[in-house]
């Protein structure tokens, strides 16, 4: 009997334990971002031959309704057959959302952010090999009262070309909870203030231009540079200029 007992209660315990191990697991995965979307994405400048870059961004974010900060993954991707060479990936945050740090890249100071936007850095890339993505962690803010936006170009390192643009592609949710710890927010949704009333846009748009929306139909946000870029110790420095940037034919 003794030994049955033994059996029966090692039993049960690996049960426990496997089913504690099965509820942590998806309790983990439960908090991430979740898939990828180049939603908003358009080719610019022709790529060099056999490079092919892209973005992503998740689909769904989500921004703690007390401190207002959120967690986003940037990707560049490779999907051609040849390297790309030196490239740079920008972040650019417009409205309602703030980027305040991008893990290993340069802040771009304020004169130099293109117009609109509110914050932005710059991440250079020495070279990204064929059929290879790097993928960058961004720390931002998002207020819910406004709108909030993303850009992601993707351009050579002295910034004369942009071979693809993200955005600038919105963050947002159409029914807001603000009683509660965190609100969602999904990729490519206009969003709804939380406050009953407000206005959507805010009401606080410097000189209250309407944002460029994403869509095929829309034009680039121009970001294109003319000049090189200085990125080094504690300094960068970054030349925009209004254009629109030729499309490439596919």
């Amino acid at each position: 009997m003794s030994s049955r007992r033994m059996t029966i209660t090692t039993g049960s315990l690996l049960t426990a334990s496997f089913s504690a191990v099965m509820i942590f697991s998806f309790s983990a995965g439960a908090d991430d971002e979740g898939p990828m979307s180049g939603k908003g994405g358009k080719a610019v400048d022709k790529a060099p031959s056999g490079v092919e870059l892209t973005t992503l961004l998740p689909e769904k974010i989500e921004v703690d309704n007390s401190s207002q900060e959120t967690a986003i993954t940037a990707t560049v991707k490779n999907g051609g057959t040849k390297d790309s060479g030196e490239i740079r990936l920008l972040v650019v945050g417009f409205d309602g959302l703030s980027v305040k740090g991008v893990e290993g890249c340069a802040e771009i100071a304020e004169k130099d952010l293109p117009e609109g936007s509110n914050s932005g850095f710059a991440c250079a890339i020495d070279n990204l090999a064929a059929g290879k993505s790097k993928s960058y962690a961004v720390d931002a803010t998002f207020v819910l009262k406004k709108e909030g936006k993303i850009c992601l170009p993707v351009q050579d390192a002295d910034g004369k070309k942009t071979f693809w643009q993200q955005g600038p592609v919105p963050f947002g949710a159409n029914n807001p909870a603000p009683n509660a710890p965190a609100t969602p927010l999904l990729l490519g949704t206009d969003n709804s203030p939380v406050t009953p009333g407000s206005d959507k846009a805010g009401g606080d748009k410097s000189g209250g231009k309407e944002l460029p929306k994403t869509g095929p139909a829309d034009r680039i946000l121009p970001l294109g540079a003319v000049g090189a870029a200085l990125i080094s110790a504690g300094a960068a420095g970054l030349w925009w200029t209004q254009r629109r940037p030729q499309r490439s034919e596919s």
